[in-house]
């Protein structure tokens, strides 16, 4: 089994994919920015700005992640590009927020000024749509292929993982996953 969790910043990517992960008993992976910035002991603003003028750093995530997930014999891939980029997912799955929402747990988990981080992440996920647009020819704004969409803006991560693995759990009895 390999599960695709993508949705931006702030959505429960991270979180999500780790507990279904977990209660799956599948790899988790998460190779993103966030990764290579500790990796090469940079932040994640300095990796961001050399990705808007460098393709090779966001190449490197994406291929980086990919393989790693075709390696694996089940896995929960969670990131940005999952659903598109790790096509062939039994269970492909799109978490949305409001930016607010967004901005509020960006802000709960890294610090700062709410305006500053709401401010930044727009911009963000402006950058990342131009980049994936332009490299992949992928627009994030359109998760019309998710197998499953959640709107999280309500929900815990558990109540969220519990609608994902409630998801899988329908697939190998035979149903369609339903829409969230």
């Amino acid at each position: 089994m390999k599960i695709a969790i993508s949705g931006k910043s702030g959505c429960g990517n991270t979180t999500v994919s780790r507990i279904v992960a977990d209660r799956l008993g599948l790899s988790f992976i998460n190779f993103t920015f966030r990764t290579l910035a500790e990796k090469r002991g940079l932040s994640l603003e300095e990796v961001l700005k050399r990705a808007a003028a460098d393709d090779s750093w966001d190449r490197e995530v994406d291929d980086t992640q990919v393989r790693l997930a075709r390696e694996s014999p089940g896995c929960v891939l969670g990131s940005r590009l999952a659903l598109w980029m790790l096509s062939d997912a039994d269970l492909k799955v799109y978490l949305k927020a409001e930016p607010l929402t967004r901005a509020r747990r960006i802000t709960l988990r890294e610090g700062g000024e709410l305006q500053a981080v709401a401010d930044f992440t727009r911009e963000r996920d402006r950058q990342d749509r131009e980049r994936y647009l332009r490299l992949y020819n992928i627009d994030n704004d359109d998760y019309s292929g998710a197998d499953l969409v959640i709107d999280t803006d309500a929900l815990t991560p558990e109540e969220i993982a519990g609608r994902i693995i409630g998801s899988v759990n329908g697939q190998a009895a035979g149903e369609k996953a339903d829409g969230g």
